[in-house]
């Protein structure tokens, strides 16, 4: 029997070369980029150089500036002090710090860095005077770089803390419809659990979650307007959480006990948990649910129903 032939493994294509040639990225910047080139030593800092980005062309500065000028955006997510500690203890340990962090110039001669809290905390725990910097003529920038730090957070109420942080500010400074801004902000239901957070830091929300993203949609009113609404459905929610607490400590009365409890009573109260394909409203959802948690009837549950449920267990309160 003849052997079978090898298939000839086609070669990848090579992509077209796309950005700037290397002697491309020096030159004569624009007014704007000399005129920031030209505040930062008055902020008390230094230019290290002035050059493009090899990819888009766009001008950006090298600088050195003094640590206490470096601070967050208004919009970012808490400090770690665990990872703070853990960046002190590196950077001290190799005596060089390796990687600038990005920043905008505010009109008050601040800069603000959308990715780089953690790195100039530990500069200042390690008693730096200064800190490298990449600063950006763009301040549009900090705020699309927060949809990394978005994705890069740790636990649902980061996600929701940060980007209701963001739609506050963003609300001062660029008031368009909340749905224009839905790649900065990913998920509409993160705004409303932000404000659960922001008025109880122990909000269960990964257990309303599921819920929230098949019923709370981006806004077509001004992202202003929309934080009004916003704050009316995160008052109803927080309504339905007190009833449902109350079922909750209610079954452990009874001694039901699982991770997955509250979990369990949202489920039985979810009047779309198994219709699909269809666009759900947020105030015929949630005022369905919370009918359903004032006449939940205890004594109805079985130990085998628990048993069988899934979901996402409890938060912890850290």
């Amino acid at each position: 029997m003849a052997a079978a032939k090898k298939k000839a493994r086609r070669r990848k294509k090579t992509p077209d070369a796309v950005g700037l040639a290397a002697d491309a990225l020096t030159g004569a910047p624009p007014d704007d980029v000399r005129a920031l080139a030209d505040a930062i030593p008055r902020d008390g800092g230094a230019v290290l150089g002035v050059f493009r980005d090899p990819l888009g062309g766009h001008w950006q500065i090298l600088a050195a500036l003094p640590v206490a000028r470096v601070e967050p955006t208004p919009f970012q997510r808490d400090l770690s002090e665990p990872h703070v500690k853990r960046l002190a203890n590196a950077i001290e340990s190799l005596d060089r710090f390796l990687d600038p962090v990005i920043a905008v110039r505010t009109e008050d001669g601040r800069y603000w860095t959308p990715n780089g809290h953690h790195r100039v905390a530990a500069l200042r725990t390690l008693g730096a005077r200064s800190v490298t910097v990449l600063v950006v003529p763009d301040v549009d920038v900090a705020r699309r770089i927060l949809l990394l730090n978005t994705e890069r957070a740790h636990s649902l109420k980061e996600r929701a803390s940060e980007v209701l942080r963001l739609a506050e500010e963003l609300a001062i400074v660029d008031d368009r419809p909340e749905e224009e801004f839905e790649a900065e902000f990913e998920q509409a239901p993160l705004i409303t659990l932000g404000l659960c957070y922001q008025e109880n830091p122990r909000f269960a929300g990964s257990s309303y979650h599921p819920v929230l993203r098949r019923v709370d949609h981006f806004l077509r009113e001004p992202l202003s307007t929309a934080l009004d609404i916003r704050h009316r459905r995160a008052a109803k929610l927080a309504k339905l959480a007190e009833e449902v607490d109350r079922v909750v400590a209610d079954l452990k009365k009874r001694g039901f006990e699982s991770p997955y409890l509250r979990a369990f009573v949202v489920a039985r109260i979810n009047p779309i948990r198994f219709k699909r394909g269809e666009r759900f409203d947020f105030d015929v959802t949630i005022d369905a649910m919370q009918r359903a948690a004032e006449r939940f009837e205890i004594g109805k549950v079985r130990a085998d129903q628990l048993a069988r449920s899934g979901g996402p267990p409890e938060e912890s309160a850290s």
